[in-house]
């Protein structure tokens, strides 16, 4: 199963981008880029959602390699009152419960 940097770094070249234009296109360093591709740095939350975005992947799929059905992301959501949210602030809502779960394995692994 590939990294998150080797999924970073395949995304970027099957768009056959080098790392500066991906890194002036989400508004980060070139050598942010290489640290992700590298797997030397973890991106933030905000870096995770224009790579998401940029990409046209979900952040599930840039963290773990998979993507999740759109049935399987809500159901898992049913005890939040999200009355008066919009489609968009609900997505941003899930990607950042994704993120904080990947984070939590993450540091598990280093435990």
């Amino acid at each position: 199963m590939k990294t998150f940097g080797e999924r970073i770094k395949s995304l970027r070249i099957s768009k056959k981008m080098k790392q500066e234009e991906l890194a002036k296109k989400i508004n980060i360093s070139k050598s942010a880029i290489g640290m992700y591709e590298r797997n030397e740095r973890e991106p933030s939350f905000e870096i995770l959602e224009r790579l998401s975005q940029f990409f046209e992947v979900s952040i599930d799929f840039l963290l773990t390699g998979t993507q999740q059905g759109k049935d399987e992301k809500n159901e898992n959501l049913f005890f939040f009152d999200m009355e008066g949210l919009s489609d968009e602030e609900i997505e941003d809502i899930k990607r950042h419960i994704e993120y904080v779960k990947w984070k939590a394995k993450q540091e598990n692994k280093n435990d």
